[in-house]
């Protein structure tokens, strides 16, 4: 049975959707990871004396850092953008789990009443724990 051609094109735009919401997700997974290493890294920090010699990297080398504090201020920054970034993927990855789910609901109703059987959601969806 063909299906028709709108929802055709909604299905397209549903596995589109998905590959968005998962690619979001993996967003988040990698910025969450960041923010939780900076912040091990700084509470390793805080526990070297003030005059250890700490170096810090850049691109590719490792270069000798002026002080503690001045490490501590840099990682302490890049947290910060860390966090704000990991909070604006998340708001992103909220609505676009709104619109899978009502997506979701209206194309299960469009193939049911063409005559389709559509696959179940736990089946099919991505994973909100990716």
């Amino acid at each position: 049975m063909a299906l028709p051609a709108k929802l055709q094109n909604d299905l397209k735009q549903f596995q589109r959707l998905q590959q968005e919401l998962a690619a979001v997700q993996q967003q988040r997974l990698q910025l969450d990871l960041k923010v939780r290493e900076l912040s091990h890294t700084l509470e390793e920090l805080k526990t070297l004396p003030e005059d250890a010699v700490v170096y810090r990297p850049i691109g590719g080398l490792l270069v000798k850092a002026k002080n503690r504090q001045d490490v501590e201020t840099r990682l302490t920054e890049d947290k910060e953008t860390a966090e704000v970034r990991l909070k604006a993927v998340e708001r992103q990855e909220n609505h676009l789990k709104e619109r899978y789910t009502s997506m979701q609901q209206e194309l299960t109703q469009a193939l049911q009443t063409a005559g389709v059987q559509p696959v179940a959601a736990d089946d099919a969806g991505p994973s909100s724990e990716v």
